[in-house]
């Protein structure tokens, strides 16, 4: 299987929807589905009735899974979106930004 261009822990920009242009820390990636959750991103609201363990009822906001593609790794250089490409460095294998070059892990 192919290495991940996106992984957790990552910082990413969104490319396209409600919430262009902001950035967020990857907090879980399912690459079965192509999805991503990213911190503070794609708040989703949930209206719940009152139950017996939540006898107040509301509303839960959580950050709800969004497609990997509307995605970029932020640049550790300039925090703009770059694309990920694959280098070997001292016999290891790193992402590097396309962009400016920098390595993005280790």
């Amino acid at each position: 299987m192919a290495s991940a261009k996106i992984k957790k822990g990552d910082t990413v920009v969104v490319l396209s929807g409600k919430d262009k242009g902001k950035t967020g820390t990857v907090s879980k990636v399912s690459p079965k589905d192509d999805k991503i959750v990213v911190e503070g991103v794609n708040i989703a609201a949930r209206h719940r009735k009152p139950t017996q363990q939540n006898p107040q009822g509301g509303i839960d906001r959580f950050e709800a899974p969004m497609p990997i593609s509307k995605v970029a790794v932020a640049d550790p250089k300039d925090g703009k979106p770059t694309r990920v490409r694959f280098e070997e460095k001292d016999g290891k294998k790193v992402r590097v930004a396309v962009k400016s070059g920098e390595t993005i892990d280790g």
